[in-house]
């Protein structure tokens, strides 16, 4: 598979304008003081103008207006909108995993499972039963997928990754290395009110300490995965108790999230790393959790929230609304908190002092007096 692209293409893919010799030939891209000639550097803003000078790039991409020329380029392209032209750069040199087309001597396909025209399935790959494989999908070594699942077109599944029964994911699936889908969720009773239920009712008052013995609910309800949605390495998604846990086309999945069993998540949503999400939350369409936010069962967040890091939401959260803080609250109030907090040390000061005055006065006050007894 090749990455090598002329200026010409690269600008035309990314709806960019270019100047100089846009035949030149590029097959990698690179930071600036790192570039090859054969690397287009990555040079846009002009703060990484000065490592053009250290590197041998012939051609970059550059901000608006930049003179090309005095950098001794010998082509450019302009992108008002970096970050967005990374994203078909990027995409135009990644060739992906090299993966055979066809089905690998030591894979092993169950009877009933069905692989799709032009798929690629790699070494020690195990298809369970009554699977379906969609066309052109690309699944690397040592990856699992159990019986009666349905994998849509164009998949990419990274080395090792694990998905249970009853899973269905949708077209153009990208799964990262170690991630585990549909696996039983964490849900247990015991026979009798246990001390977690009783401190739920109470806010914290126990009675009696009671033994108890936990008993697995059982997930029956797999896992329902959109289209373009993408999972971290080391991901894990519980699969629902009745009805299936869910996630909507188009969202994000960063690596070491957590999905409990029985959450729904929307549609274009960005989960970032080690954020957990507990059982039965409803998420919104197009949220949006930085890293390490955590939120509690039975919840639900609207659309268009978001959530800074750390953010750990205990409770429902309308629609719009940005969040910050344990427990979570409104991000400018959360600021402003803390901006209160930092002045705490000269308030005290502050206090002291008055103290200090209000009791030098009283004892003044009261010398006086005693002065006018006397007399």
């Amino acid at each position: 598979m090749t990455t090598s692209h002329s200026v010409a293409a690269i600008a035309a893919a990314i709806g960019a304008e270019a100047e100089g010799d846009l035949r030149i030939v590029l097959s990698g891209a690179a930071e600036p003081a790192m570039a090859g000639p054969e690397d287009l550097a990555l040079a846009m803003d002009p703060k990484y103008a000065s490592g053009i000078a250290a590197g041998k790039a012939r051609a970059a991409v550059l901000w608006p207006g930049a003179d090309w020329q005095s950098l001794g380029l010998k082509a450019a392209i302009f992108v008002p909108r970096p970050r967005l032209a990374m994203s078909a750069i990027t995409r135009g040199f990644d060739p992906g995993p090299r993966i055979v087309h066809g089905i690998h001597e030591t894979a092993i396909v169950a009877p009933g499972g069905r692989i799709g025209e032009g798929a690629a399935i790699g070494p020690f790959v195990v298809i369970g039963a009554g699977t379906r494989i969609g066309a052109g999908a690309r699944i690397a070594s040592h990856v699992s997928i159990g019986e009666d699942c349905r994998i849509g077109d164009g998949a990419l599944i990274h080395a090792g990754v694990r998905i249970g029964r009853n899973v269905r994911i949708g077209d153009r699936f990208i799964c990262q290395s170690g991630a585990a889908i549909g696996g039983d969720g964490f849900s247990f009773v015991t026979p009798e009110k246990s001390g977690v239920e009783e401190i739920r009712e109470t806010l914290g008052q126990r009675g009696e300490v009671r033994a108890q013995k936990w008993l697995r609910i059982h997930s029956l309800g797999g896992v329902q995965i959109g289209d373009d949605v993408e999972i971290g390495a080391n991901a894990t998604i519980d699969a629902g108790t009745i009805r299936a846990t869910s996630i909507g086309n188009g969202t994000k999945i960063d690596n070491l999230v957590h999905l409990g069993h029985n959450v729904t998540v929307g549609e274009d949503c960005l989960l970032c790393g080690q954020t957990g999400i507990a059982g039965s939350v409803k998420i919104g369409n197009r949220v949006v959790l930085a890293g390490q936010c955590g939120v509690v069962d039975n919840i639900f967040i609207g659309d268009d929230v978001i959530a800074g890091g750390a953010t750990k939401i205990m409770s429902n959260v309308p629609a719009g609304r940005v969040m910050l803080g344990y427990p979570a609250i409104k991000m400018e109030t959360h600021i402003q908190a803390w901006k209160n907090i930092r002045r705490l040390p000269r308030l005290f000061d502050q206090v002291a002092g008055l103290r200090g005055a209000v009791t030098k006065a009283g004892d003044a006050g009261e010398t006086e007096s005693e002065q006018e007894n006397e007399r």
